[in-house]
């Protein structure tokens, strides 16, 4: 019994067990007494008064046990009911836990597929971090997050000015080659003059300028070669 108490711990159903208990000892109660009368033609009128209140208070145990083990077979009715729900409980719980965790694996891989995606901004040529902390210091208690935007505007604004500069020497360069092309085209309408004036001076002249026919009667009779004479002796 001191085993049943110690593992049995529902108050009805120890209750139970103790209407049982004392069910069984008064059943043995009267099998020894009707063995122990075996031998006696008829038994005395005390006997017989001790066994009729056995029988009885054995009948009310025998009703107080039906009535406790219906009320146990209730019980364990609804606590099948209860647990069955709890279990239900806990299968949607658990199932919702591992959908959780297929979700934390699925955020995970995806998290570190953008962490390992070749970014266009990690193949910028950007200035080094201390470069650019020590030209603008003001972003030192800067996060990684804020200061690699500050670091992509800073090389967003440097490009945007070097293009500006690009731009000014482009049109610089262009307005050089026009006026080396105006250089060598008035280059060789002089070289063309200069061959005209070689060959025939008077056309930078107008027609009766003096000076301009006796240069030219002055080149004809350079150009006239002198006649030899022949002495004989």
């Amino acid at each position: 019994m001191a085993i049943q108490e110690s593992v049995v711990t529902d108050p009805s159903l120890r209750e139970c067990l103790a209407v049982v208990e004392r069910t069984r000892l008064l059943c043995h109660e009267l099998l020894m007494a009707m063995e122990s009368s075996g031998g006696v033609a008829e038994p005395s009128e005390d006997d017989r008064i001790s066994r009729s209140r056995k029988h009885k208070l054995l009948n009310a145990l025998m009703t107080q046990l039906k009535s406790l083990h219906r009320a146990a077979i209730m019980s364990a009715r609804e606590a099948k009911e209860t647990t069955s729900e709890v279990r239900r409980e806990v299968d949607r719980l658990h199932l919702q836990l591992q959908n959780l965790y297929y979700e934390q694996r699925h955020l995970r891989g995806e998290i570190n597929a953008c962490r390992d995606f070749p970014h266009k901004y990690t193949l910028l040529p950007l200035i080094s971090k201390e470069e650019f902390l020590a030209l603008h210091p003001e972003y030192a208690e800067d996060d990684s997050h804020n200061l690699m935007i500050a670091r992509l505007n800073n090389e967003k604004a440097v490009r945007e000015d070097l293009e500006k500069q690009r731009k000014e020497l482009v049109a610089k360069k262009q307005a050089l080659i026009a006026e080396n092309k105006r250089r060598k085209e008035d280059l060789a309408s002089l070289d063309e003059q200069l061959k005209k004036f070689s060959k025939d001076p008077s056309y930078l002249y107008p027609k009766d300028n003096a000076l301009a026919n006796q240069f030219v009667k002055l080149r004809y009779v350079a150009l006239i070669p002198v006649p030899r004479v022949l002495t004989t002796y």
